[in-house]
């Protein structure tokens, strides 16, 4: 049973074990992931990096309670996403200490948006970078479940089932969620569906 585990389930078990390679390991790979997805919530770079350090530090804490019933994937971004609503929640109760809010310039900016993988003539360039921001509008603008779902989804390629579990709903929900969003994205972006590079964004 155990040669067919998720390969990340199986460093999470060495991590029970006390295994701090493999905890540097789940987190040289999932840092980033976590911090996008948080970045997407609480839109402030310092504090995505600072609450993604919490999500780490919970599930070394926690890990002497983990069991295998889900992809790792699953059980951490369920975390982090907890800890996201923890953290709008006390946003709600204490506004004055979130009140600056900062949108960092892109030269500051540590996070991933898209990987580009083509060659942009200039002019294709702006029109990438255009695109680029008007996703990211687009995408702030969801409920916050419609933009978890489909970010797990997309960028991380999680299954329906999978991104049930994290955001505790039903699979129709989650399913739901899903179409209503890219529904929405689609009429937010729909000029750009006539140049060609909605297709290269995959919503």
């Amino acid at each position: 049973m155990a040669a067919n585990l998720d390969p990340d389930a199986q460093l999470m078990l060495r991590v029970k074990q006390g295994d701090m390679t493999a905890f540097e390991e789940l987190v040289e790979k999932y840092r980033q992931p976590v911090i996008n997805l948080i970045y997407r919530t609480l839109p402030d770079a310092t504090e995505a990096e600072d609450l993604a350090q919490h999500v780490f530090l919970q599930v070394f804490k926690s890990a002497h309670r983990y069991l295998v019933s889900a992809k790792f994937s699953t059980w951490l971004y369920t975390i982090a996403r907890n800890l996201c609503l923890n953290e709008i929640r006390r946003r709600s109760r204490h506004p004055a200490e979130s009140l600056d809010v900062s949108h960092p310039d892109n030269e500051d900016q540590p996070l991933r948006q898209y990987e580009d993988t083509k060659n942009y003539s200039p002019p294709d360039l702006l029109l990438q970078d255009e695109l680029t921001q008007k996703i990211e509008q687009a995408l702030a603008e969801l409920p916050e479940n419609q933009r978890t779902a489909i970010l797990l989804f997309r960028e991380d390629e999680m299954s329906y089932e999978e991104i049930a579990e994290v955001l505790g709903c039903s699979l129709s929900a989650t399913k739901s969620l899903i179409h209503r969003g890219r529904e929405t994205l689609k009429q937010k972006l729909k000029p750009y569906m006539r140049t060609g590079t909605w297709r290269e964004t995959g919503y």
